[in-house]
């Protein structure tokens, strides 16, 4: 179970938000061409949902290592070198990472002492707000697994994983 949702987990919540964001924007065209009448509760919804989409699909990248990245040096130097590259680079991530989601934190304690709400839904702004916060927590969970995975494929001498290519 936990094996799957490892590697399932951001695949089923961005499926999640990305199904509420199109369903709900799709309701809304039809409501304002058809019916001359939109809502706010619907721009609202497929504005937190295009947030929650953007942080966990960071969090996935990072999973698959599909970030935007000029690799042309790493078709000229050695296996283990490259692998060292990889590591210095989840390590500047993780610090960069681990700062976000510590000062993300702050601004959902202030969200959450003064009470804010949406205007059209008029729910807590801590749920919106959480977005950032678990996309970085789900960074930093990813990042120490691939630090974990690269250090054991440095030792191993075993060539480090790379993620998917887009072009060759």
């Amino acid at each position: 179970m936990l094996a799957l949702l490892n590697k399932n987990i951001e695949r089923w919540a961005l499926l999640v938000f990305y199904t509420l964001l199109v369903s709900t924007m799709a309701v809304e065209v039809i409501r304002r061409e058809v019916f001359a009448y939109s809502s706010i509760w619907g721009e609202e919804i497929v504005r937190y949902a295009f947030i929650y989409l953007a942080w966990i699909g960071a969090a996935a990248a990072v999973r698959e290592r599909a970030h935007i990245r000029i690799d042309v040096i790493f078709n000229y130097i050695s296996n283990r070198t490259k692998t060292l590259l990889y590591i210095f680079g989840d390590l500047v991530m993780l610090a960069v990472a681990a700062l976000a989601l510590y000062w993300s934190w702050e601004t959902v304690a202030v969200s959450w002492k003064f009470g804010s709400v949406s205007h059209g839904l008029r729910v807590s702004m801590v749920w919106f707000l959480m977005a950032v916060p678990i996309g970085f927590g789900l960074m930093v969970f990813r990042l120490l697994q691939s630090l974990i995975r690269d250090v054991a494929d440095l030792r191993s001498g075993k060539p480090v994983f790379e993620g998917e290519r887009l072009f060759d």
